[in-house]
């Protein structure tokens, strides 16, 4: 690049966006790239700060920030993401459908670690719609060393991308309402319409709603009630304790499934149990979820959704960003909560 003074400039063409900032009030693109410069603009150049201008000259090795820009997008996205041609030197990816956001945390690092290149993000298990904003890619200076962009794209080809949208499945679901007081008609059930509302995000079919009381053989009969149904997911609410007559755990136990994790570092959601019998999901979803608006309940179910299997590692690492602070407007997803 060459550099010119702004009074010399006039009818040359600017080889980048020049942004301008009131505090406060306004932050944007003053000047694109492109514009060739009058002289009625000298006078704003100097108001933003601007003594001289850039004007492109090709040299061998690099290249202009936009490019290295559009390349990173390219490199690092990968299904059900698109990209935004530059804007001020950087490129946003956005998703094309709802699902979860996925990252690769090693890959983000070893990007990042590359000199002059920065690559930033939404977390990872971020549960996004279509026409989110989710990755942000641009380089520091206004051209770049050519090879650190083939780094980039490197690293992409040998090991994926970075980045990508896990659409959210359908999925049928069967709904279990345990306990006595319920079954009996003491009180009303305030589970039910709870999880219903947390499945209605999801594309769901919902088999069916049982009421159950707290008897091990009844509990057990309605799980493979499901389970002959296909359900994908059954759902079990409330008895989820360590009291003696609490007995959704060992009913889920009991039906054979393979327990992944009875308990997790989850606040609210702490007696959370989650197995898989065969390929359906099950969970035992303790009484904090009729009470708070999220719960370990809201962390889990996009991942199920998204078609993945959880391990016992996923649930100890929810440990990290795992205690919700009962803010009086909710606001997740965007806060730290389940951001392990």
């Amino acid at each position: 690049m060459d550099k010119i003074r702004v009074q010399d400039a006039v009818g040359m063409k600017l080889c980048h966006d020049i942004t301008k900032v009131i505090p406060g009030q306004f932050k944007g693109i003053a000047f694109r790239r492109g514009h060739v410069i009058r002289q009625e603009d000298v006078e704003e150049l100097l108001n933003i700060g601007k003594e001289h201008i850039y004007i492109w000259e090709e040299n061998a090795g690099e290249i202009h920030e936009d490019e290295a820009a559009i390349r990173i997008a390219k490199a690092v996205m990968g299904k059900n993401l698109s990209y935004e041609q530059p804007r001020e030197g950087k490129t946003v990816l956005k998703s094309t459908v709802k699902g979860l956001f996925k990252v690769n945390r090693d890959m983000l690092r070893a990007i990042n670690s590359i000199d002059k290149v920065t690559v930033s993000s939404r977390p990872d298990n971020y549960t996004v719609v279509q026409e989110d904003k989710l990755v942000g890619a641009r380089v520091i200076p206004l051209v770049i060393e050519e090879e650190k962009i083939n780094q980039i794209e490197n690293i992409c080809a040998g090991r994926g991308p970075v980045f990508e949208v896990k659409p959210y499945k359908k999925l049928k679901a069967g709904i279990m309402i345990t306990g006595n007081e319920v079954f009996k008609g003491r009180i009303e059930d305030k589970f039910g319409p709870v999880i219903r509302k947390k499945l209605e995000y999801f594309d769901t079919e919902i088999l069916d709603q049982i009421y159950c009381p707290d008897e091990p053989t009844q509990l057990n009969e309605s799980i493979v009630s499901f389970i002959k149904r296909d359900a994908d997911l059954i759902i079990l609410t409330g008895g989820m304790s360590v009291d003696p007559d609490d007995l959704t755990p060992g009913a889920i136990k009991n039906s054979g499934a393979r327990v992944v994790t009875y308990g997790a570092p989850v606040q609210p959601g702490n007696m959370f149990m989650m197995a898989y019998l065969n390929h359906t999901a099950i969970l035992g979803v303790p009484g904090a979820a009729i009470y708070h608006k999220t719960t370990i309940l809201d962390v889990v179910l996009p991942r199920i959704f998204a078609g993945e299997v959880l391990t016992k590692e996923d649930f100890v690492s929810m440990g990290e960003g795992g205690l919700c602070l009962g803010c009086e407007t909710c606001r997740y997803p965007v806060c730290h909560f389940g951001r392990s």
